[in-house]
């Protein structure tokens, strides 16, 4: 399936809309033109403009134009046109009709080529006027050329250079010399600084989140020290509130959240690390080039802090198809070509945060106006050819990470030994090892005897099979819950254990070894009967794998609703034994009954169980040994040759190392991007970087090129393609990337984040288009202070903090949004509404913007007002809704059932649960971002929807009713309440006016009401 399926309707759109602009800016009516079967008179001058142009632009620019040049044709600038150049063929020869290459496209006398290539073709007048105009010279006056721009000759890729900060009487910061002398070239004029009430309450939601208290704006309002505001700056951002806010403005811009998104909107449980990382990242004020290398390749640039694995979290957070690249074959079309859009959407993400560029628009052909090429394009894909998103393990000890990876790397010695490893098996120290092991219980074989004249029966539906090797293979229904009853004699007169097997078979999904479609299977109680009716207790169990919080004794904890599992660890045969506490006795010929319980619902069924008994003494042994180390064991020490020798010791060592890596605490797991992950379903990890090839207009089945990792040829400062030694390890791919984007000679990078944090303190960034700086983004509105703060930032430390405070502390950040400012030129104020004509959008900053409070401002700002707001950090997120698992793999989700009381529904927005496809309604309406599409800058509407949501939501209500529970326990009469409910939700007291007017109505329809109706102020709602 071609990519450029998924953009074509909306490169149609664009496109038109280009057209349509060029055409309203070249196109003038025709003159009176002839007939089109009359020849054109050989004395009229052709007109330029008047004939020749409108055809260029109605045919011809679509396709050779500013926008696109194909065949490297042109007919937009005179000289490329006429003569040609450098890089383009001349497409018109004056005096020479004949010979010109236009008339042979247009009259189709090239061969196979007729233009225009779309649309209607030229009319024999529209001919005859271009032939004419060529013969006549091709006449082409200046007022209706164009200037050749090419595509890398764009401000965003221009080599960043710190530029000197402007001299203006007015002002001391460097910021504002910038802003104050662009103002100057308008003729306008900076507003009035906003009072101390609006600048503390202005900071508190910009840094930290949630509304100032009473008391913190008292103590600012009494400071009196000139250095109260930066000190109350100081204070903000090293408070551990201000990484929960700016983590939530990059989870937006990374699209995360906490479900895999598509038709299976699976629960991601492991995807919440990423989200403590980012939190965990500026509070710390990690430097910004090691905060761009631990998210796209932590796993070898912060080697030794494993803990930081979490950040790769970043290269994961997006959507991922589960049924494309789970659930059907590897080696499928379908697989491809969901693997190309996956890398598709980590590289976008990591493009389009770091370099602000839309290189995903060139998957399919050449970027149509922006200098990235389609190799460009797949360079970036095959950096990201080595990983896939899964649950990724790590250790958040070093010492740990050490140890396993020297175990591993043992292991992987073991497997294939080499001579070295061979002598080593054989020294004495070996060989001792050997021994001991022999005279302790690990040596020991256990003996399993079958059950003879074995049957089994299912309660509910399933039909059980005898196979040859003592197994029952279960087949036709499957329930959603049942019990196997496996009854039979055994020679033995006790038993000390039961072993079940859970094996493979073809016929089961994935190979079993459960019926469950994912090949699970879940034991809810395994249950002995000896004879009589009596259940036997079993006292211990163990297995070979366990499900995370599914183990083994689960199945004999006498609680249906619990069960072993072995999920993700299907396509594999598993065991379990399960020890009574004494010998058993068993009389001869009676009876063993052994129940299978499986009562967790769903399909959970084992597909192809055996059941084995032991009367050892220490059965808890999970394996026979092998049949090649019985028989070596069989031989005395003296007699065994030395292959014999060394097969035994390689088999104690690798026992040794097994037991060891168990021994080790359970690694912790984040939803990431990773290359060795334990298989889930058809997904397994790749055995190593695949093959990327650039791909003809973005179709799998139409290869080209090898494509070998690198980034962008448009910054030319730095190599495009990344040099890397053969066999060398993926994450080496990604390390390159990572080192290419925070280069000091990369110029986007640190115009990209600079111009991010602005975008956040003003509601509108430097350039308005933050995930845009190529020719169809915005320009910057103050280009010398972008890169001023861009080289500052770069060449200072690369703290984001030190970005904030040298923002928030200038004159510009502490303007007044009121419309307040005067023109001075003319040496007298004018109205807002004349200083709004010179710029309407207020790009100069001529005052600060007035933006309305993000959703979670809003909650927290509730929860924090209220009293019931919860400070506690990190961990699993908060599921504020009712969750029920249903047959599909999507969960049922109702937020309408929620304890809004509970401890869930009372830490910060940042710690909720969020779900893809199925977002609360109540953040939705404040246009929180659902984590499906990359968001750069949040919509900041005003709708009929929020209107009903913030005066009928439950949440609303209830924090209303929170509210006024503390107003009354904390002040006494209806006046006081009024003031501290102001003062709470506001920043300020009432004016003399509102006492009586909050008094009236809260008398009237209850304190709680007004409580509701001040949530609805839009002084609440707005940041001023």
């Amino acid at each position: 399936m071609p990519f450029d399926a998924f953009q074509s309707g909306r490169d149609s759109c664009l496109e038109l809309a280009i057209r349509l602009v060029l055409i309203s800016i070249f196109a003038v009516p025709f003159a009176p033109v002839l007939a089109a079967d009359e020849p054109i008179e050989p004395r009229r001058t052709i007109s330029f403009i008047d004939e020749v142009q409108p055809i260029f632009e109605a045919a011809c620019i679509k396709c050779h134009g500013p926008l696109r040049q194909e065949s490297d044709y042109r007919l937009d600038v005179r000289e490329i046109a006429i003569s040609g150049g450098t890089s383009y063929a001349p497409n018109i020869i004056p005096h020479n009709s004949a010979d010109s290459p236009l008339m042979h496209f247009v009259t189709g006398q090239a061969e196979d080529m007729l233009m225009p290539a779309r649309g209607n073709r030229l009319s024999e007048k529209q001919i005859n006027v271009l032939r004419a105009w060529i013969d006549q010279g091709a006449l082409w006056p200046d007022s209706a050329n164009l200037t050749n721009v090419k595509k890398g000759d764009w401000w965003s890729l221009r080599p960043l250079v710190k530029p000197l900060v402007p001299t203006h009487s007015h002002a001391q910061h460097p910021i504002d010399a910038f802003i104050r002398t662009k103002l100057d070239e308008h003729g306008l004029s900076p507003a009035p600084s906003a009072n101390r009430g609006t600048l503390i309450r202005r900071l508190y939601f910009d840094l930290i989140g949630v509304p100032p208290t009473p008391e913190a704006i008292d103590a600012f309002l009494a400071d009196e020290d000139p250095a109260a505001y930066e000190r109350l700056v100081d204070r903000l951002l090293a408070s551990p509130r201000y990484g929960e806010r700016w983590a939530r403005h990059w989870m937006d811009a990374a699209h995360f959240a906490e479900t895999h998104g598509h038709d299976q909107d699976r629960i991601r449980e492991h995807a919440w690390p990423y989200r403590d990382y980012l939190i965990d990242a500026f509070n710390n004020d990690t430097p910004f080039n090691q905060f761009v290398h631990e998210q796209v390749a932590a796993d070898l640039l912060a080697v030794n802090e494993p803990q930081k694995i979490v950040a790769l979290g970043f290269l994961a957070a997006g959507p991922w198809d589960e049924s494309t690249l789970r659930d059907i074959r590897e080696d499928t079309i379908d697989r491809e070509i969901g693997r190309y859009l996956d890398r598709d959407d980590m590289l976008t993400n990591v493009m389009s945060n770091f370099t602000s560029l839309t290189v995903h628009c060139a998957r399919c052909h050449d970027h149509k106006f922006d200098p990235i090429s389609q190799a460009d394009y797949y360079a970036l894909q095959a950096v990201f050819a080595g990983v896939e998103r899964a649950n990724r393990g790590y250790d958040a000890d070093g010492v740990v990470q050490k140890r396993r990876e020297m175990l591993h790397k043992r292991a992987a010695q073991l497997a294939a030994p080499g001579f070295t490893v061979r002598q080593e098996l054989l020294d004495a120290q070996s060989q001792q090892m050997v021994s001991a092991w022999e005279q302790g219980s690990a040596g020991r074989v256990i003996s399993w005897h079958p059950l003879q004249s074995t049957t089994a029966n299912s309660t509910d539906g399933s039909t059980l099979t005898l196979q040859l090797d003592g197994s029952f293979l279960a087949s036709g229904s499957r329930p959603d819950c049942d019990t196997y009853v496996i009854t039979g004699h055994t020679a033995s007169n006790t038993i000390t254990a039961v072993r079940l097997e859970v094996l493979l078979d073809p016929s089961l999904p994935h190979s079993g070894p459960g019926r469950q479609d994912n090949g699970n299977l879940h034991l809810s109680e395994i249950e002995v009967t000896v004879g009589s009716d009596t259940n036997i207790p079993l006292a211990r169990a163990v297995s070979d794998f366990d499900q995370a919080d599914w183990g083994v004794a689960r199945a004999i904890d006498g609680q249906p609703e619990t069960a072993w599992g072995i999920h993700p660890k299907v396509g594999l045969a598993h065991e379990a034994i399960f020890a009574f506490s004494k010998p058993v006795p068993v009389p001869l010929n009676t009876i063993v009954t052994v129940r299978l319980k499986q009562l967790h619902g769903r399909g959970h069924l084992i597909g192809r169980p055996r059941v084995t008994l032991s009367a050892d003494e220490t059965p808890l042994v999970l394996s026979n040994l092998p049949s090649q180390v019985t028989a070596v064991l069989a031989i005395p020490p003296a007699a065994r040759s030395e292959e014999q020798r060394v097969q035994l010791a390689l088999y104690v060592a690798q026992e040794r190392v097994t037991g060891a890596l168990a021994a080790l605490p359970k690694q912790n797991l984040v939803y990431a991007a990773a290359a060795d992950f334990e298989p889930e379903g058809a997904l397994k990890p790749p055995p190593g970087p695949r093959p990327i090839h650039r791909l003809e207009r973005g179709d799998v089945h139409a290869p080209k090129e090898s494509a070998f990792p690198g980034a962008l040829t448009c910054v030319r400062e730095l190599p495009a393609r990344f040099e890397l030694e053969s066999g060398l390890h993926e994450s080496y791919r990604r390390a390159a990337l990572a080192q290419w984007l925070t280069d000091a000679c990369n110029p986007l990078t640190w115009r990209s984040i600079v111009n991010r944090v602005w975008q956040q303190h003003f509601g509108c960034g430097i350039v308005e288009t933050a995930h845009d700086f190529g020719r169809l983004g915005s320009k910057p509105s103050h280009l010398e202070l972008l890169d001023w703060l861009a080289a500052d930032f770069r060449d200072s430390g690369q703290s984001i903090k030190s970005l904030h405070r040298t923002i928030v502390t200038s004159e510009t950040y502490r303007q007044t949004a009121q419309a307040t400012v005067s023109l001075h030129d003319r040496k007298s104020d004018l109205r807002a509404d004349q200083a709004s004509s010179v710029d309407s959008d207020n790009r100069l900053l001529w005052r600060m913007n007035r933006t309305r409070l993000d959703a979670e401002c809003v909650r927290d700002a509730m929860l924090a007002i209220s009293g019931q707001l919860d400070l506690r950090m990190g961990g699993p997120s908060d599921r504020q809704f009712d969750l029920k698992l249903g047959r599909h793999v999507t969960p049922i989700i109702d937020y309408g059932v929620f304890d809004l009381d509970g401890p869930a529904g009372q830490r910060r927005s940042v710690y909720r649960f969020l779900f893809r496809t199925l977002p609360d309604p109540f953040m939705e309406a404040l246009d929180c971002p659902a984590g499906d599409q990359i968001m750069s800058a949040r919509s900041n509407s005003v709708t009929v929807q929020q209107v009903l949501a913030m005066w009928n939501d439950a949440l609303v209500l209830n924090q209303a009713e929170h509210l006024a529970i503390r107003l009354q326990r904390e002040r006494k009469t209806t006046a006081e309440r009024i003031e501290l409910a102001l003062r709470l939700a506001l920043g300020r007291a009432p004016h003399a006016a509102e006492y009586d007017r909050f008094s009236n109505y809260a008398d009237q329809h209850g304190l709680a009401n007004f409580c509701r109706l001040l949530f609805n102020l839009n002084e609440f709602m707005f940041i001023d």
